[in-house]
């Protein structure tokens, strides 16, 4: 099994928590300078559903930008 462990992405849970500049904001102090976006997140899902990642197991695959 193997698992997607997502950084700070560009999200609408941002601003119903009251602060819908808070990715943008963060995402400035990220070593690549952003937040994420959720299609990122989508792609590496999907690499790991393909035959490219046939021989991966037990890995977590971190989407953060460096964080």
């Amino acid at each position: 099994m193997n698992s997607v462990r997502p950084g700070l992405i560009e999200t609408d849970i941002h601003a119903s928590g009251g602060q819908p500049d808070r990715a943008a904001r963060l995402g400035a102090m990220t070593p690549m300078g952003r937040a994420g976006r959720p299609e990122e997140i989508a792609e590496a899902i999907v690499w790991l559903l393909s035959d490219a990642a046939s021989y991966t197991t037990g890995a977590i695959l971190d989407v953060a930008g460096g964080r």
